[in-house]
C-alpha cells in the first residue's frame, strides 16, 4: 500500500478528514431525530429536540464543506457522482430541507396534532437522511458503471442493490447508537434513565449490521481488503473500532457519558478510516470495467489547484474548527428547556 504524500493523497486525506468530522457530529443529531419517537411526552421530544437545537445546523457545515473540497480537488468525481446519483441527491436535499423546517415549525403551536406531525416528519427525514448516504457508501464500495468518458451508466433502481441498503441499514445503526448517547450525555433525571435502555439495544443492533456487512464485504468485495493484506498492522483499526464500541456500556455504567461519547467518536473514525484504506486510491470503482474507475490521479484538478486550494483550506479549515469547538463549549452542559428553547 503506498500513501506517498503527493498533494493529491494530502487532498484524498483532508476530504475523508471532512466528511469523517460530518458522519461524527451529524451523526448524532440525525440518531437523536431516529429515536425521537420513542419518547411520548412532549416535554421529553422537546428535550430531545433541544439537546441538537444549538449544533445541529453547524454540523451540517462539515458536508458543505466536503462537498466543496470534493469539487475543488477531483471535480470529475464530483461530476459523475452528483449526474449519475442525481435523482438520489434530491431526495437527500428534499428530506435535509423537510428535516431543517420540521425543526424551526414543530413548536410554533400549541396543538397536539401539529406537533405530531412535525415530530413524525423530524424522526422520518433523520432515519432517511442517514440511510440514503450509507446506501452512497455502499455504491462507492461496491462500484458503479462508468464508461470511458466518466459518465455513470446505470439508473436509479441500479443504486438499489442488496450490499448498499446493507450498509444504509448499518448506517442507521450506527447513528442511533451515537445518538443515543449523545442524548444520554444531554439530558438528565427521568428520560436520561429512558435513554440509557436504549443505548445496549442499539449497540446489539449497530453490532450485528457490522458484522453482517463484514461478512459481506469479505465475500461480495474483496477488493477492499486488499490493502489489509498488504499492510496487516492497518489491521489494528478494526480491533480499535470494536474496543471503542466495547467500551460504550462500560462507560454508560459508570456515568461517564462523555468519555462513552468520545468512544462512540472514535469508531465511527475507525470506520471512516478502514472504508478509506479500502478503496484507495480509487474515489468512484467502476463495475464492471474497473480501469474506467475515478481515481485520485485521473479524476484530479491540475497541480496549480491544488496547491492554491490546499492554502486556502488551511487558512479555512481552522475556522470552521474554531466555530465547532466555541459552540459546543457555549452550549455545553445539561438540556434545560426555557423560553427560547424549542
Amino acid at each position: 500500500m503506498d500513501f506517498s504524500l503527493d498533494l493529491n493523497t494530502i487532498w484524498f486525506m483532508l476530504i475523508g478528514v471532512l466528511l469523517a468530522g460530518y458522519a461524527i457530529l451529524d451523526g448524532f443529531d440525525l440518531g437523536v431525530g431516529a429515536l425521537h419517537l420513542l419518547t411520548k411526552s412532549d416535554y421529553d421530544r422537546r428535550i430531545m429536540l433541544n439537546s441538537i437545537g444549538p449544533v445541529w445546523d453547524g454540523n451540517e457545515v462539515w458536508l458543505v464543506t466536503g462537498g466543496g473540497a470534493l469539487f475543488a480537488a477531483f471535480p470529475h468525481v464530483y461530476a459523475t457522482v452528483f449526474s449519475g446519483f442525481y435523482t438520489a441527491f434530491m431526495l437527500l436535499l428534499f428530506v435535509l430541507i423537510f428535516r431543517a423546517v420540521s425543526i424551526e415549525f414543530r413548536s410554533k403551536r400549541d396543538n397536539k396534532r401539529w406537533r405530531q406531525m412535525w415530530d413524525i416528519a423530524f424522526s422520518v427525514s433523520s432515519i432517511l437522511i442517514a440511510f440514503l448516504a450509507g446506501v452512497a457508501l455502499g455504491n462507492i464500495v461496491q462500484g458503479i458503471p462508468l464508461g470511458p468518458d466518466m459518465e455513470y451508466t446505470g439508473n436509479f433502481w441500479t443504486l438499489i442493490n442488496p450490499y448498499a441498503l446493507l450498509v444504509g441499514i448499518t448506517t442507521v445503526a450506527l447513528f442511533m447508537m451515537h445518538g443515543a448517547i449523545y442524548a444520554v450525555m444531554k439530558t438528565e433525571g427521568d428520560i436520561q434513565q429512558k435513554i440509557q435502555a436504549w443505548v445496549n439495544n442499539t449497540i446489539i443492533f449497530f453490532v450485528i449490521c457490522y458484522v453482517s456487512v463484514t461478512m459481506a464485504t469479505l465475500v461480495y468485495q474483496p477488493h477492499m481488503t486488499a490493502h489489509f493484506r498488504d499492510f496487516p498492522p492497518a489491521f489494528v483499526l478494526a480491533t480499535l473500532n470494536m474496543l471503542a464500541i466495547a467500551n460504550i456500556p462500560r462507560e454508560i455504567h459508570h456515568g461517564r457519558e462523555f468519555r462513552a461519547f468520545l468512544s462512540s467518536c472514535a469508531s465511527i473514525l475507525a470506520l471512516m478510516a478502514l472504508f478509506a484504506i479500502g478503496i484507495f486510491p480509487n474515489l468512484v470503482l467502476s463495475d464492471p470495467n474497473p480501469q474506467y474507475s475515478l481515481n485520485i490521479y485521473n479524476a484530479a484538478s491540475s497541480l496549480k489547484t491544488l496547491k492554491i486550494m490546499l492554502t486556502i483550506a488551511i487558512i479555512g479549515i481552522p475556522f470552521v474548527l474554531a466555530y465547532t469547538i466555541s459552540i459546543y463549549w457555549v452550549f455545553r452542559g445539561k438540556v434545560k428547556l426555557d423560553t427560547s428553547s424549542y
